[in-house]
């Protein structure tokens, strides 16, 4: 059994456990700020440009780490506004063409994003933005015939661009269920990086043109539904409002 299965499988019972928990949920009203938290699995892929060619782009899983915390206003039932923070594993993989040859590369970022979402609200509905995020660690592979040849990782390396802006849309539906596409406007090295070997010095991404494409899958990031758990001798006539304020909404 992978090492990583027992931490999958705990974080999967983590995210799904609000949708089998028992009691009555309550609804955040518009006009008040109100918080909600998610993580995401991610498949990428670069949209290439080496030397005119778009070929070696190979698509990229990456389940951990990806969380983010948003902080919600709704303006009324179907529209509202939201920011945040994120931290995401981001990154692609570049089969050099006709060759052995294989490069894995992956940042871990810090995010904020800002957008609008329209449609129920903290149920079903689409949304729209655009993220900043600033890369803190990078990390680099090299493969040759399926064999690791080479591996390291720096913290704020300016082997990339230090910040990256992306745009996305997305959907939250049923369950809670959240799809999100994701484009990266800027390029993912810093082309201008140099390096020396045997005392020549180079640029290592010179050329390498890559915008990443990102399609994740998430739960519950704009669902900031409380669960106010009932039973025994539970006021059967308590209203909404008394609910929203015994769960911190209203003061």
């Amino acid at each position: 059994m992978p090492k990583s299965f027992p931490t999958a499988l705990l974080c999967t019972a983590l995210l799904l456990s609000p949708m089998f928990s028992s009691g009555q949920t309550v609804e955040p009203p518009p006009g008040k700020a109100y918080f909600s938290s998610g993580g995401e699995t991610i498949f990428s892929m670069p949209i290439l440009d080496v030397g005119g060619s778009d070929q070696g782009s190979i698509v990229r899983f990456s389940p951990f780490f990806n969380a983010q915390g948003m902080v919600n206003y709704d303006l009324s039932k179907s529209f509202g506004l939201f920011t945040g923070l994120s931290i995401r594993n981001q990154g692609f993989i570049y089969q050099v063409p006709d060759t052995s040859l294989r490069f894995k590369f992956r940042t871990y970022n810090l995010g904020v994003p800002v957008g609008f979402k329209v449609g129920t609200m903290n149920h079903t509905l689409v949304f729209l933005g655009y993220q900043l995020e600033v890369p803190i660690n990078y990390k680099e592979k090299r493969f040759e015939n399926e064999k690791k040849e080479e591996k390291f990782n720096v913290w704020f390396s300016d082997r990339t661009e230090k910040i990256f802006h992306s745009v996305f849309i997305g959907f939250q539906g049923p369950g809670s269920s959240v799809l999100t596409v994701r484009y990266y406007l800027n390029n993912f090295h810093n082309k201008n990086y140099t390096e020396e070997k045997d005392g020549i010095t180079y640029k290592p991404y010179d050329g390498l043109n890559a915008n990443i494409l990102a399609i994740s899958a998430g739960f519950r990031v704009f669902d900031g539904r409380k669960m106010s758990l009932s039973g025994g001798d539970a006021k059967p006539k308590e209203t909404k409002a008394q609910l929203g304020r015994n769960n911190g909404w209203y003061n």
